[in-house]
């Protein structure tokens, strides 16, 4: 009896115990988020300056709804929204505090359409009369793009610059496979569709060489342009810089007008001052993108009851739910309904930054996008990325909308099987099967591929390329052998998808959701973002979670950002499942 006594004392104890430590942990949370939201609250004073730093990542939106991030330290106050960004930009021109901007970044952490888009609003901003310096210790070619918009641009005296003109590289991994028997059986249909060239040959194809050079001539035109109208040069003056590399130290660049003086940066806040109309004892007010966004300037406000729905697709296309990281038809599906019924919802733009991926979830968002397009206006904006599969889902809109430097079409499909039988012979590991049927045992990893399961799969792909193709006419009003001859899986420049008819004009998101309201003849709206990803009690604070996290931030930290890129991008090929209409290949433009 005595020893039911104790035991029940013990668990009640425990029992009031947790219901403490419980209680206690929601005061800590509820009292830590509290001093967040202090810390959160910017005022913005009378006489500053918006600082443009973009080391941040830049994504189109990050609509995660996370009630434990701030409180576990793991908010991602190192990612910025591009629409916050384009909407900060926006208020700052008719900002009183605000006196101008100062564009001051080590590098630019957003892709070349995203960049242009940037450099567009703030020329824009110049017609405020309000003025926009930029300063570097050492400019890179991107930052230096961006910078190129200022009414003056400084270099520090003993810093550096990069302007060489734009190049990519691509690994090929023939010579590799048969050195270690570890190879991927690749089925392709298009004759550009390069994605899987790397693993069948050593050396770059003459369609390939093709492409790539034409795409990165137009993106650096379009550079090379916007930056001789900036700085009062020719094509020819601009091209000779980056061909004799002028811009390489302060001197050179100041003497080819490339800046307008070297200083120091104590130096440069001197010329802020005398540009706020301050004495030089007087404090500097600076305030950055961040916090300019965080004190509510990353919106634009609106008391319309009219609504257009800005659609989020960014990321690899793959076949589930989706989040925030990549595109999935569940959560797609799930936002177009919801939009579709809304009554105060009167058009929807979709704003695609993909490389593409599965066909078969492609083809499942495209079903659910004609859905809408009967009850809606639908219009497609496409950024950095609309390839493949990207443009797959972009191809039935009423009217599309791409950025000039626009990474589009694409129109083609692959599949690709990892094999490992040689590399299991000279190991000495031997796979036997047995099956019921002919084709009961399949695809074997161990096993070369046989002509069967080869036909069958090459049946699949050109099945997938010939609807897309038919996906494609339909939705451009072409016919399928017109499209044929822009597909192959070619890839295109906006400016090009424009020439070919891929594209309907050439403008930012701004520019898409303008032509949206139109089609919905309406006058006054606002926008509202979709999907909207919410993250649990249970996925914040699982171990799998967490510890996913740590991996993450340790790469990161371990490998420096562009190896730690180059490792998902690896880990994402072995990641691909079914038939891909993707981009064809890994691309970084430099």
């Amino acid at each position: 009896m005595t020893f039911l006594r104790e035991l029940l004392a013990v668990i009640l104890g425990v029992f009031i115990a947790g219901g403490i430590m419980f209680l206690v942990f929601l005061a800590f949370v509820s009292a830590s988020a509290s001093s967040f939201g202090e810390e959160a609250a910017v005022v913005v004073k009378n006489n500053s300056i918006l600082e443009l730093n973009l080391e941040n990542a830049i994504v189109d939106d990050y609509s995660v709804t996370d009630p434990f991030a701030s409180f576990l330290g793991s908010s991602d106050s190192d990612v910025l929204e591009m629409h916050e960004i384009i909407n900060a930009i926006e208020n700052a021109k008719t900002d009183d505090n605000i006196k101008g901007i100062s564009i001051n970044t080590l590098f630019v952490n957003a892709g070349i359409s995203q960049t242009q888009t940037i450099r567009n609003k703030l020329l824009e901003f110049k017609e405020s009369g309000k003025f926009i310096v930029a300063y570097a210790d050492v400019f890179t070619q991107k930052n230096y793009y961006l910078s190129s918009v200022a009414d003056s641009i400084y270099m520090n005296p003993v810093g550096a610059g990069e302007f060489k003109g734009l190049s990519s590289e691509i690994l090929y991994f023939k010579d590799f496979e048969d050195k270690y028997g570890v190879k991927m059986e690749i089925i392709r249909h298009g004759k550009y569709k390069s994605a899987v060239e790397p693993f069948l040959s050593n050396e770059m194809s003459d369609a390939n060489r093709e492409q790539i050079s034409s795409f990165l001539n137009s993106i650096w035109s379009e550079m090379v342009t916007d930056i001789g109208e900036s700085r009062n040069k020719s094509d020819e003056e601009i091209n000779k810089i980056a061909d004799d590399l002028l811009l390489r130290t302060p001197s050179l660049a100041l003497e080819n007008s490339m800046i307008d003086a070297q200083l120091y940066f104590d130096q440069y806040e001197d010329k802020l001052k005398t540009l706020a109309d301050l004495d030089s004892t007087d404090k500097l007010n600076t305030v950055t993108i961040n916090d300019y966004i965080s004190s509510g300037k990353g919106r634009i406000k609106s008391s319309a009851t009219d609504k257009i729905a800005v659609l989020y697709a960014q990321g690899n296309i793959m076949y589930g739910d989706g989040d925030h990281s990549y595109i999935g038809q569940g959560k797609m599906t799930e936002a177009l309904r919801k939009v579709t019924k809304d009554k105060r919802v009167k058009a929807i733009v979709l704003r695609v930054n993909s490389p593409g991926g599965s066909a078969l979830a492609s083809d499942l968002i495209w079903r659910e996008l004609e859905l809408a397009k009967k009850e809606k206006p639908l219009v497609v904006s496409m950024g950095n990325l609309a390839a493949s599969g990207g443009y797959y889902i972009a191809c039935n809109a009423d009217s599309i909308v791409a950025e000039p430097t626009t990474i589009t079409g694409s129109i083609g499909v692959f599949g690709m099987i990892p094999n490992i039988n040689k590399f299991a012979d000279n190991i000495g590991i031997n796979a036997e099967q047995v099956g019921t049927n002919k084709q009961s045992v399949g695809y074997s990893l161990f096993e070369p591929m046989s002509e069967d399961f080869r036909n069958v799969t090459e049946e699949g792909v050109k099945d997938v390329y010939s609807t897309f193709v038919n996906r494609v006419a339909q939705g451009r009003g072409m016919t399928p052998e017109e499209v044929d001859n822009i597909a192959q899986g070619r890839v295109w420049t906006g400016t090009e998808a424009f020439e070919n008819g891929l594209v309907d004009k050439l403008g930012s998101l701004e520019d898409a959701i303008k032509m949206a309201a139109e089609l919905a003849e309406i006058e006054t709206y606002r926008t509202t973002n979709y999907p909207r990803f919410k993250v649990d009690f249970q996925d914040t604070f699982s171990p799998f979670s967490i510890s996913a996290k740590t991996k993450e931030k340790l790469l990161k930290e371990e490998l420096g950002i562009d190896n730690y890129n180059m490792y998902k991008n690896m880990k994402g090929y072995l990641d691909l499942k079914g038939i891909q209409a993707r981009m064809p290949f890994l691309l970084e433009i430099k």
